[in-house]
């Protein structure tokens, strides 16, 4: 099994971590519509941002989703307000990459200890192992000391999964390879 903190190229499929969860069916249908399964912890995509698999907390008590960066820098170009910042990845975050994104809002965020502080959201595309793909809002902020680089919230979730909080990577592990930011 992969130590909690790799990640990988390529996020793995289901059938990779059957000798760590029994098999479950990966949607469910609920009021007429097919829903994702996701367990409490999964590997995620976000392709736009140069991230091919990063581990994420799927927190329903959480409005939006956030990312772990470093660096934040606002500037504008072409009458746009953009952001610089610098991800990390890797089992040790030895891996950096700088990243830009256009800036979608700029408001104020509690965390989970009830501080708030005002954050910077993006809009880009969160992608599951499996394909399927859909744009999200996230906000970016410092989660060095946090388990997990990126936590996806309920706002993210809304219409299109389920989570089964009991269970972890029912979308599956990443294949080994090498680290990406």
């Amino acid at each position: 099994s992969l130590h909690p903190l790799h990640e990988a190229r390529t996020c793995g499929s289901p059938q990779a971590v059957e000798h760590l969860n029994p098999p479950a069916s990966s949607t469910m249908v609920r009021k007429g519509r097919a829903r994702i399964v996701l367990g409490w912890r999964e590997w995620l995509s976000l392709p736009q941002l140069g991230v091919a698999c990063i581990r994420a907390k799927v927190d329903s008590g959480a409005r939006s989703s956030c990312l772990h960066v470093l660096d934040q820098e606002l500037f504008e170009r072409d009458g746009r307000q953009l952001v610089r910042f610098v991800l990390e990845a890797g089992l040790r975050q030895e891996v950096r990459r700088s990243v830009e994104a256009e800036v979608i809002d700029q408001r104020m965020v509690t965390d989970s200890g009830g501080h708030r502080s005002q954050r910077i959201f993006i809009r880009t595309l969160l992608q599951l192992p499996q394909g399927q793909a859909w744009p999200i809002e996230i906000n970016l902020t410092y989660r060095q000391n946090m388990l997990f680089p990126m936590l996806l919230g309920r706002a993210a979730l809304r219409r299109r999964c389920l989570v089964e909080p009991a269970r972890s990577f029912l979308l599956g592990v990443p294949t080994e390879g090498e680290d990406t930011p």
